[in-house]
């Protein structure tokens, strides 16, 4: 467990992106330096003081991160309005700056945002990336302990103008008492216990041979639920065992033939079963992308060919599936998976070329 500074809560939230759980994040409040801040945040993570002036819940339960800037920070808290214009503290709609003491020195900080001198409500700020402009402006009341991988999965999301594509939200939050476990060991019913990001993991990812072990076993839970059709279930499991697997390649730093074995014994398999999956979730430009990824390790694989011929077909591509398909035919003339989703796209094509004629036909008649 992280330790904390005696006498400091620790609190947690739980996050969903879009319909996937991204993971925990726990925090160490700083109570010794910012009493009053930090109890702001940790009532409104327990919802212990009920409704507020708005007559909403004091609560961050269900509360979403509605700006996201990569490189920057998350921002979240606004539990009254959702985009960043309301929110309210335990204290009443608005509380004073209680000191500077803390900088934006680096990331994984829990800063307040606000609207200017002695503004603060419930909305806060995670720093991704060290921020010096904001210091003395804003007040840094925290930490992040443990889930840096999920800050980074919220970081890394598709977002709009700074708007998420997906809701990022927090689906449950609290705190964690003295000796509690943070929670971060997975209890989902499969042979599975690990934390879903490397970096909040207890193992040393010096250790080669345990890493392989591990991640070939999160694979096979996935493989398990693949063949159960719980294709979403199955996605979450291969990017997990990706991740242990590229953060053992990151710390170990392999080369020459230990770089090349890694990637096509380990990696590859993995990153065309992520491709597999999201075709089966019809989630096509990310399986393009894990295609591409695999095609990087292999230039002449042929399931990666397959599998991005299918995803551009899935993209109405037609002429760049058939181009993938058909050199995969070339590498594998008998396969008859290959023909026959070559004659599909072929039918497909030729199908939507008509229908496009004939709704020209009638635009244009007299």
């Amino acid at each position: 467990m992280a330790e904390t500074a005696e006498g400091n809560p620790r609190c947690f939230f739980d996050i969903k992106i879009g319909n996937e759980e991204a993971g925990r994040i726990v925090f160490e409040l700083f109570k010794d330096v910012v009493p009053k801040t930090a109890e702001n945040f940790r009532a409104l993570c327990t919802g212990e003081k009920g409704d507020g002036v708005s007559g909403k819940p004091l609560h961050y339960k269900g509360c979403t991160f509605h700006r996201i800037i990569k490189d920057f920070m998350i921002q979240g808290g606004d539990f009254t309005n959702g985009d960043g214009t309301g929110g309210e503290s335990i204290y009443g709609e608005k509380f004073e700056d209680e000191n500077f003491q803390y900088k934006h020195d680096r990331p994984g900080l829990l800063s307040m945002a606000n609207a200017g001198p002695n503004s603060n409500g419930s909305q806060f700020f995670i720093t991704t990336v060290v921020t010096e402009h904001l210091d003395n402006k804003h007040v840094v009341f925290g930490k992040v302990l443990k889930g840096m991988g999920t800050v980074r999965a919220l970081e890394n999301t598709e977002v709009k103008e700074s708007k998420p594509v997906k809701p990022c939200v927090i689906v449950d939050c609290g705190e964690l008492q003295p000796g509690e476990p943070d929670g971060f060991a997975v209890n989902d019913g499969t042979e599975d216990c690990y934390a879903n990001y490397p970096e909040d993991s207890d193992l040393d990812f010096h250790q080669k041979e345990k890493i392989l072990e591990v991640a070939m076993l999160i694979k096979g839970v996935g493989n398990t639920f693949f063949k159960n059709k719980e294709f979403d279930k199955a996605k979450m499991k291969y990017m997990k065992a990706l991740r242990y697997l590229k953060k053992m390649d990151e710390t170990l730093q392999f080369c020459g033939e230990e770089e090349i074995e890694v990637e096509n014994k380990a990696m590859l398999p993995v990153i065309l079963n992520i491709a597999a999956s999201c075709l089966k979730l019809q989630d096509y430009e990310i399986s393009l992308t894990h295609c591409n990824e695999a095609l990087d390790i292999d230039h002449k694989n042929t399931k990666a060919l397959f599998r991005r011929g299918q995803a551009q077909s899935g993209l109405k591509n037609w002429d760049e599936a058939l181009k993938d398909l058909n050199t995969a035919l070339q590498q594998e003339p008998q396969d008859k998976g290959i023909i026959q989703e070559i004659n599909k796209v072929k039918n497909v094509k030729k199908a939507n070329a008509e229908k496009e004629k004939q709704m020209y036909k009638k635009m244009f008649a007299s």
